[in-house]
């Protein structure tokens, strides 16, 4: 008796011994389980299409509700910044876009999920072009992703192409009219886009002619003297000045900041020394991830092996927001998603350990 007395009160001191091991592992487990299992929809896999062009898709997707006065209010608190560049919403556009977001709120919603595969197709394309991936945002305001959508003017499919343009840039629009094709339409917008920023060099005035005309942009801007959107939008048509808001409000809505589509050519140009092109074309080139869980924002720099400055200013107050359980749209630049994807639960490892540690305290 005296001798299981003993081995009972050994084994007592060696379990009280690992205890706060078997607490730490315990804590680790559950975090990692809990953040796989409500970030499923975060998860991709690589796949080809037609093009040839891999196409990021989501193997899950949930709908998130959202209140779209804070979703407003935010968009002018936490305003993106490189070396002095702000993409905070110009004034002109503040009172338009959020009356505009209030209105389409649960329509974009939803359209997050839905959209994916779109959004992932014109990911791709875009960034194929060298062109800066918000301009997929045009096709939401030109026919709400729809390939059947046919305008007034007889402008046709997911990026309106009028029958004349499409022909000039290899679309048939017989029988069977490739506008309302994805691939090739977007392929064709490309073109377009293209050529209207190596005439004007201001993505805001690319979306102004992509609307009204390349005629009515030119006069406008001989009228105004200034190239400046802001200038001359009143010198353009009312549809035309509409439209390039529309297109800045469901940019803000789906991203929650500005970028180099939001900002005319002279606020870029003036605010970044030297014209930092690497810069703007990583800012330009991002893809968004929904994360949830305990992550910390130095491991995933380090991981990804990006500067932590520049992941910080793509991901303001992600730890704050991480932190308190909230789902967090990370930017990334999309030739890191896969790495991301493939060392995503090492990441939320080593964070949980780094919470968890005296130093991370």
């Amino acid at each position: 008796m005296k001798q299981l007395l003993k081995n009972f009160n050994s084994s007592i001191k060696t379990l009280h011994l690992k205890k706060s091991g078997i607490l730490f592992f315990a804590l680790l487990l559950f975090s990692i389980s809990f953040s796989l299992a409500s970030n499923g929809q975060a998860f991709y896999i690589s796949q080809k299409d037609s093009s040839g062009i891999d196409s990021i898709q989501k193997t899950k997707a949930a709908s998130l509700a959202a209140d779209s006065s804070k979703i407003f209010s935010s968009l002018l608190l936490s305003p993106f910044t490189n070396k002095g560049l702000s993409f905070s919403m110009n004034a002109e556009a503040k009172f338009f876009a959020e009356d505009y977001i209030k209105k389409h709120t649960d329509y974009f919603n939803s359209m997050k999920v839905w959209g994916k595969p779109y959004f992932d197709l014109y990911d791709r394309i875009l960034t194929s072009y060298d062109i800066p991936v918000q301009l997929k945002y045009l096709s939401v305001i030109e026919s709400s992703l729809r390939s059947t959508a046919v305008s007034w003017a007889g402008a046709v499919g997911p990026w309106q192409i009028m029958s004349g343009t499409a022909r000039e840039h290899g679309l048939k629009t017989g029988y069977y009219d490739e506008r309302a094709d994805y691939i090739k339409s977007t392929n064709a917008a490309c073109k377009i886009l293209k050529e209207l920023y190596d005439d004007y060099g201001d993505w805001l005035l690319v979306i102004a002619a992509y609307n009204a005309g390349s005629g009515s942009v030119n006069r406008a801007i001989s009228k105004a003297h200034s190239k400046n959107f802001w200038d001359l939008q009143y010198y353009l048509p009312l549809e035309t000045r509409t439209h390039v808001k529309k297109f800045i409000a469901t940019h803000y809505f789906f991203e929650g900041d500005g970028s180099v589509a939001t900002a005319t050519g002279n606020e870029i140009q003036g605010s970044i020394p030297g014209n930092d092109d690497a810069y703007l074309h990583t800012v330009a080139n991002c893809l968004t991830v929904n994360l949830y869980g305990k992550y910390n924002s130095v491991v995933i720099a380090n991981t990804l092996m990006m500067d932590i400055n520049l992941f910080n200013q793509l991901n303001p107050d992600i730890d704050n927001a991480l932190a308190k359980g909230d789902i967090y749209p990370l930017r990334i630049p999309s030739d890191k998603v896969q790495l991301f994807q493939s060392k995503k639960v090492d990441m939320l490892r080593q964070s949980v350990e780094l919470l968890l540690s005296p130093s991370g305290k």
